[in-house]
């Protein structure tokens, strides 16, 4: 990803020099558990962690590569190169180019998954102190984009962080999914190389044993772990577009903080636009694009070919790095989110008690007036608001039909809004815990 969006720690993660690091340290761990078993002398083994603290040269890799056509081979020469060509001579001993791939690969995602866990548990955060804050702060809820009934600003921030919460628990599947290693040798039949050593390197690196594997580790793992960070970046978008329709100038019922300097549009200088929202709906789109390629890996020719290799080059480090970016993008709006509780109470207000319409109905059945007929009482009441501008309990009150079965005072009652926010509490209780 481009550095406008993506933040060091985790492309730092992604780094040639990261990767090479973890190549030596698959490479390193599996000499020690082949000495153990005494299969290459422990000197040996013992001398290839001298290169531990090297730097490796990631331009002298390229410079074999550009010869050898083969990146794991210009790796295992350069750390020859390093430790010395007898001390290297054991290196790779029985094991196959993915054996080092995909382990890394797989190190990585696990890595990468911890770094958006830490991205999720300040969204998490956010959204309840967001929630906790406006608990009763009234606005008008709407389907269709159509007013509908009121709810709370405490409820929207409220369902946003339990999908948030559900996201958090799909990534520590997907992490769980994914945090296999394969040692397993060319075809994965352990021909060369004993499984002692994939458990010894698996242990090492904070992984299990892929149970079993070909020359690769099976990738439905990774279309898993990859549609995961679509649907959490889905959720980004779901939070996004709702802020982003709460900013709109006829609405205006809450905004992105705007700081002082801050430009809105090279043409007109009234204008502050949703700009960070409008952003993580783009992003969301960007996490999505990995999840067709990642579901189409799954298919390889018998027990290997690289037809996944280039994609995961180009999704793993773009899905996890953009979603990343994009979870303390959202955190950080959420934050700084500047509510306008006034004027939630003004939209809601906007149409003269119409949202009450439900309550009327139902008090209408309640009084023995049949559905159909409390309906059609309640409806030709609301339309003199919509076509006229009426007061809606004006009208109830002077339509003879309705006040044969309702007293005023049963009318007056049905406009309490104190009636919609009675279960509130038993909400946020299911949400947050009591």
């Amino acid at each position: 990803m481009i550095p406008r969006y993506s933040r060091p720690e985790m492309v730092a993660l992604w780094s040639p020099e990261a990767r090479f690091r973890i190549w030596f340290e698959i490479e390193a761990h599996a000499c020690d558990a082949q000495a153990a078993l005494g299969v290459i002398p422990k000197a040996n083994a013992e001398a290839v962690w001298r290169a531990k603290d090297a730097t490796f040269d990631v331009a002298r890799i390229d410079e074999i590569e550009a010869v050898t056509k083969h990146d794991v081979i210009a790796f295992l020469t350069h750390l020859s190169e390093i430790v010395g060509a007898d001390a290297a001579r054991f290196v790779h001993q029985g094991m196959t180019s993915s054996d080092v791939l995909d382990t890394t690969l797989n190190v990585q995602l696990v890595r990468a998954a911890d770094l958006l866990l830490v991205g999720l548990d300040r969204v998490l955060a956010a959204l309840k102190a967001r929630a906790f804050e406006h608990k009763m702060t009234l606005r008008i809820g709407r389907s269709h984009g159509i007013h509908a009934e009121p709810t709370t600003m405490g409820l929207t921030f409220a369902r946003f962080y339990a999908e948030m919460a559900r996201n958090r628990a799909r990534l520590l599947a997907a992490r769980a999914e994914v945090a296999t290693g394969a040692i397993s040798g060319a075809v994965g039949t352990f021909a060369n190389i004993d499984p002692a050593v994939e458990e010894h390197v698996c242990k090492m690196l904070g992984l299990t044993p892929e149970p079993i594997s070909t020359q690769v580790i099976p990738r439905d793992r990774h279309a898993m772990y990859f549609a995961t960070l679509a649907v959490i970046a889905s959720g980004i978008e779901n939070a996004a577009t709702e802020f982003r329709h709460m900013q709109r100038t006829e609405v205006l019922e809450a905004e992105e903080f705007f700081s002082p300097g801050q430009k809105g549009s090279s043409a007109m200088p009234h204008k502050r636009n949703p700009v960070l929202s409008e952003n993580l709906t783009g992003l969301a789109r960007l996490v999505r694009m990995a999840v067709v390629p990642a579901l189409e890996n799954v298919s390889l020719w018998h027990e290997r070919d690289i037809s996944h290799s280039s994609v995961e080059r180009g999704i793993a480090p773009d899905a996890t790095i953009t979603l990343d970016f994009a979870l303390h993008r959202l955190a950080g709006l959420v934050e700084k989110l500047v509510i306008y509780p006034e004027n939630m109470r003004k939209n809601m207000d906007k149409f003269k008690g119409l949202v009450m319409s439900q309550r009327v109905l139902l008090a209408l059945t309640q009084a023995g007036v049949s559905r159909e007929d409390s309906y059609r009482l309640v409806q030709r009441n609301a339309m003199k608001v919509w076509e006229r501008g009426a007061d809606f309990k004006t009208e109830l009150l002077a339509d003879a039909e309705v006040t044969a079965a309702l007293s005023p005072a049963e009318i007056e009652e049905k406009f309490d809004t104190g009636y919609h926010t009675k279960h509130v509490d038993t909400i946020f209780a299911r949400v947050f815990g009591n």
